[in-house]
């Protein structure tokens, strides 16, 4: 997110002058046209932060550096008020960069811990990690939030300005710590429970993404098998009047079932891809698909308990923290990333805590996205006082039940797509092998037989051709030499 400063005029003729952040500049008008509705001002100019390039001179000494400023104008200022003469202030051209690797956020976070932890001043760690973190993006980001947080700014939302950078998630937590007593203790918290969500990611890709990539692939190549290269050898025998096995008249008429159809499979295709995209887009239907992931055979069980793990690890970390609870139990909710578990909590738990006075299980227990193990044990908590120590027990135990699991559901999903790939390659074996055992009634004459052969091994002919011409070149320049 940018810095824009804005200028305005109120009714009496008073000029006011006010910052806000915001992705462009159209956010930004929106933002300052909410404010205006409360202080009735007019909107006459509006700058976004930039980056500039200078060059100056003081005496022999010549000075060339970056900054950022509202305006060119600013910079020149700055420069001659330090008794520099300005050579040149122009803007920088720089491209568009996207989002830094999660691996070099997570690296941050938990080096930050580690120097937290041995009582560094959170002002070095970031000097530290900004000159020694090699993506140019997060270098950036991190230098901007030194000089934020120096210049006295609120911590929450100096970190919340660069979301887009470090994950919306990430830069809350962060933001609290700067605010909390166990600043450590959170950066480690964070740090934890990036690690596992990218850890969870990479063997959900292993069980479910991979798979389902190698069957597609493997369906189009047999597509295209049964569609083009199988019929060519096929129809070689009907053009001969030989009659043809089961097996191979069965595949050919399914060869040409699938080419006068393919624009129904295409249409079929297209329109697939397209529901998948709205059905993971839409926010109502996101909610949907999130409510089904949970009962997808083996793989739901997984995806639920580790959306109560990331819950009760983000609860944790934030319920001695933050002071307000509901607040933690909002947050802990949008950082399972799961729809329908965040909604459930939102429209159902946090409603019947603030309306109805209801303790933490019983109205954890009316959103129904809690095991019963879950709910025993943050029963026990709430009776005995310690709901926080309660959450990371919890965290923890469904850490490595998933972790385990997971493990052993990507070997079987990896066998059974390796059965499935054996299967098509025997059958399309089979049916290609059933081919040499064709006997014609009556052999055909050299005269239908030569000009067949010919035209098939034409090409073949000609790349001998080439070969040999090639190797007859290169021996002749041997001989030359």
């Amino acid at each position: 997110m940018a810095d824009f400063r804005f200028q305005g005029t109120v009714p009496s003729g008073k000029i006011i002058t006010g910052t806000v952040s915001a992705g462009n500049t159209g956010e930004a008008k929106k933002k300052i046209q909410e404010l205006a509705k409360g202080r009735s001002f007019r909107l006459d100019k509006l700058e976004r932060r930039t980056l500039f390039i200078y060059k100056a001179q003081k005496g022999e000494k010549t000075i060339e550096g970056e900054q950022k400023a509202y305006s060119k104008t600013e910079v020149e200022n700055a420069l001659t008020s330090m008794g520099y003469k300005v050579v040149f202030v122009r803007k920088k051209i720089s491209l568009a960069v996207g989002k830094p690797p999660v691996a070099d956020v997570i690296t941050f976070v938990r080096l930050s811990a580690d120097l937290l932890r041995e009582k560094l001043p959170f002002n070095e760690v970031l000097n530290l990690l900004s000159n020694d973190i090699d993506n140019k993006t997060l270098r950036e980001t991190l230098k901007d939030i030194n000089t934020d947080l120096r210049k006295g700014a609120e911590s929450e939302r100096v970190f919340l300005k660069h979301e887009h950078i470090l994950g919306k998630f990430t830069a809350k937590m962060l933001g609290l710590a700067s605010k909390s007593g166990a600043m450590a203790e959170m950066y480690d918290s964070t740090a934890k429970f990036l690690e596992r969500r990218l850890e969870f990611k990479k063997s959900m890709k292993s069980a479910m993404l991979m798979p389902m990539i190698t069957l597609i692939l493997l369906l189009l190549a047999t597509i295209f098998y049964v569609a083009y290269i199988f019929p060519e050898t096929a129809r070689m025998f009907l053009k001969y009047g030989i009659e043809l096995p089961p097996m191979t008249e069965a595949t050919l008429e399914l060869s040409d079932w699938v080419v006068a159809n393919i624009l129904f499979f295409i249409i079929a295709g297209v329109g697939m891809a397209a529901g998948v995209f709205v059905l993971f887009t839409n926010e109502k239907s996101r909610i949907w698909v999130d409510k089904v992931s949970f009962r997808i055979p083996v793989m739901g069980a997984l995806i639920h308990k580790t959306a109560i793990e990331v819950f009760c690890r983000v609860f944790y970390s934030l319920y001695s923290g933050s002071g307000e609870n509901i607040d933690v139990i909002k947050t802990a909710a949008e950082a399972t990333g799961n729809k329908y578990f965040e909604s459930q909590i939102k429209d159902i738990t946090i409603p019947m805590m603030l309306k109805h006075g209801k303790g933490l299980h019983e109205s954890f227990e009316a959103s129904e996205v809690f095991t019963k193990t879950a709910l025993s044990r943050f029963h026990a908590g709430a009776e005995t006082g310690m709901v926080r120590e309660t959450s990371l027990q919890l965290a923890n135990y469904y850490e490595r039940e998933t972790t385990y699991k997971l493990k052993s559901v990507v070997d079987f999903m990896q066998l059974w797509v390796a059965l499935i790939i054996m299967i098509v390659m025997t059958a399309i074996t089979i049916v290609s092998s059933e081919t040499a055992v064709i006997k014609p009634k009556s052999a055909p004459g050299l005269g239908e037989i030569i000009p067949h052969l010919l035209l098939v091994s034409s090409p073949f002919i000609h790349q001998i051709k080439n070969v040999i011409h090639g190797c007859r070149s290169f021996l002749a320049r041997k001989k030359d030499r």
